[in-house]
């Protein structure tokens, strides 16, 4: 029966943020602004720890990947959205909502795991700064991302399958601003058990082990720094761990509250608003966060300007 009420769809369209052509165009304006600000810094970022070598240490390496992870998912969400709030027709080709929500599965999920590296790193930095070279060496760098990677594609792909395996009766309106999983589980007229399992088995796995990797590694680094007899030796160990500790803090904490709500608290109007927040917000705060309180990066911003002035 279900067989025969499925619609196999060629598009869908999608609700955007707001219906109100006054909000619109308001709303059009700042997350143009938003978008643009991400484009540039989290570019930035990436161009200055190439071209700075001083930057080519396991952080910064690190880093510029999670500029990366940020760039790729609001990318694949922010220019559709922006498109969307100037235009009438608001449709998505089945194939291209498919993409869409693989690129943000797939970069969401490397940014939890990058978190979880990053905090790995600083504790082996400061930990036993000696040896950090050689344990934290190309090789080792190179294995780490390789994984982060590869578990990000290979659970959205999952996600992604089973999602767009699903039937899909009579309305074809997606009620958000991008391709994502609980809007496309209210359309289908499938049993969707198994996607809801497999999202708070998969991905919960992931954000378990990430949010415990960075705790544990966050326990031994507080361990470390105690026993560091200098007060400025203290506190130049916390500040490199600062950044950090806000991005995971602000990221994890989105993340678990869009994901592992109640049912009961579920609001679609509440869900774009934290979807705007993870999708395009974060991404442009990253690098601020990073840059603002780092002296290595206002070191290399200010050689490049004084390169340039020449």
């Amino acid at each position: 029966m279900e067989n025969e009420n499925c619609t196999y769809l060629r598009e869908f369209f999608l609700l955007g943020i707001t219906s109100h052509p006054g909000m619109k165009l308001i709303l059009f304006a700042v997350f143009c602004l938003v978008y643009f600000l991400t484009l540039l810094a989290n570019m930035g970022m990436i161009t200055l720890i190439r071209m700075d070598p001083q930057l080519h240490t396991p952080m910064y390496i690190f880093l510029s990947h999670l500029s990366f992870s940020d760039l790729c998912y609001s990318t694949a969400v922010g220019p559709k959205m922006l498109v969307d709030l100037l235009v009438q027709n608001t449709s998505i080709p089945f194939a291209g909502c498919a993409l869409q929500f693989l690129l943000v599965c797939v970069f969401i999920d490397a940014e939890c795991m990058l978190l979880a590296v990053m905090a790995f790193d600083r504790y082996k930095a400061i930990s036993n700064p000696l040896l950090y070279a050689v344990e934290m060496s190309s090789k080792v760098r190179t294995r780490l991302l390789m994984g982060v990677y590869v578990v990000g594609t290979a659970d959205g792909l999952i996600h992604t399958v089973l999602a767009f395996r699903l039937c899909f009766c009579g309305s074809n309106v997606i009620n958000h601003f991008f391709c994502d999983l609980p809007a496309l589980l209210l359309l289908s007229c499938s049993d969707t058990q198994l996607n809801e399992l497999v999202l708070f088995s998969l991905f919960g796995f992931i954000e378990l082990s990430t949010i415990s990797g960075v705790l544990v590694s966050y326990c031994y680094i507080i361990s470390s720094v105690l026993k560091i007899r200098s007060v400025e030796g203290r506190f130049k160990a916390f500040s490199t761990c600062a950044s950090h500790l806000t991005a995971v803090a602000i990221f994890q904490g989105t993340i678990l509250y869009m994901y592992f709500r109640p049912s009961s608290s579920y609001s679609l109007d509440q869900d774009k608003m934290t979807s705007l927040f993870y999708i395009l917000v974060i991404p442009m705060l990253n690098p601020l966060i990073y840059s603002l309180r780092n002296k290595d990066v206002k070191e290399a911003l200010g050689k490049l300007r004084h390169k340039s002035w020449l």
